[in-house]
């Protein structure tokens, strides 16, 4: 005798027929077509501050403020000597001489003088005082070279003694002032007149009043005073690797030295044992 089913089983039955007849109706979800959502003209769901132009912060070289101008140190002297420059080749008689630049800061400090690396501070307050007074841009572009870098960029036996090795002379020219040399001259000569410690060297002489003006290799005669010899190197003078630029340029040497005592003079033990190598 066959089982009558019962409630619960007819109703399971059902459930599971349901699930299968839906099951056969689902379609693949490439077939499935969505439905376009629509919103009115100028609807938002949120608000959106409109773009404005934000300006960025100016670099330090680009402020119009001079006393925010970066202070000059002594690391913008440092010697600019590069092994990628390439060989010079000087004929000299019959052999050629061949020329390597140095590895610059890479390869050895600047000038020590009791064990600290060391520029002459005067070279160092004259750009500063250039910069704050003019409001533009002081370019170092020679301060300390050392005895190879300096062979390089002028083998002549005029260059040998050169300041630059002892850390006693500078070259530069001012942004926007290019042309206006004789305006930063003048300036240096202020500097002294504005500086009370500098009583004794206030006074600059014109050099070709007491010296053939053909030594200094320049056509404008340079200045002195007591400290220091300016010369003003035209823009068709003087040109090397350091000053490979088309201005005219200053040349700022030291010829006393107020902590010693002395003047200032080339010397070998000087350039050649006073820096250290890397």
């Amino acid at each position: 005798m066959k089982k009558i089913p019962t409630f619960f089983g007819v109703l399971l039955a059902l459930v599971v027929l349901q699930a299968c007849k839906s099951s056969s109706k689902t379609k693949s979800p490439s077939a499935i077509k969505g439905e376009y959502i629509y919103r009115h003209h100028e609807e938002e769901l949120f608000a959106v501050e409109p773009l404005r132009k934000v300006e960025r912060d100016r670099y330090p070289w680009e402020l119009e403020n001079p006393s925010q101008w970066p202070k000059l140190t002594k690391e913008y002297f440092r010697c600019k000597g590069n092994l990628l420059n390439p060989v010079k080749i000087v004929q000299k008689g019959i052999e050629p001489q061949y020329y390597y630049d140095c590895g610059g800061v890479q390869r050895h400090s600047l000038p020590i003088r009791e064990g600290k690396e060391f520029i002459f501070p005067i070279l160092i307050d004259l750009v500063n005082y250039i910069q704050l007074k003019t409001g533009e841009k002081v370019i170092i572009t020679s301060g300390h070279c050392c005895a190879e870098h300096n062979t390089y960029l002028d083998a002549s036996v005029a260059n040998q003694a050169s300041k630059h090795q002892l850390g006693a002379e500078v070259d530069f020219y001012v942004e926007e002032m290019q042309d206006q040399p004789e305006k930063i001259i003048e300036l240096i000569q202020a500097y002294y007149q504005e500086t009370p410690k500098y009583n004794n060297a206030k006074e600059f002489i014109t050099f070709e009043r007491f010296m053939n003006i053909d030594k200094t290799n320049v056509r404008v005669p340079p200045w002195y005073n007591k400290e220091i010899f300016v010369k003003l190197v035209q823009s068709t003078e003087g040109r090397d690797t350091d000053n490979d630029h088309a201005y005219p340029y200053i040349t700022i040497q030291v010829r006393y030295d107020w902590d010693l005592k002395e003047t200032v003079t080339y010397s070998w033990n000087k350039v050649y044992r006073g820096f250290y190598r890397r």
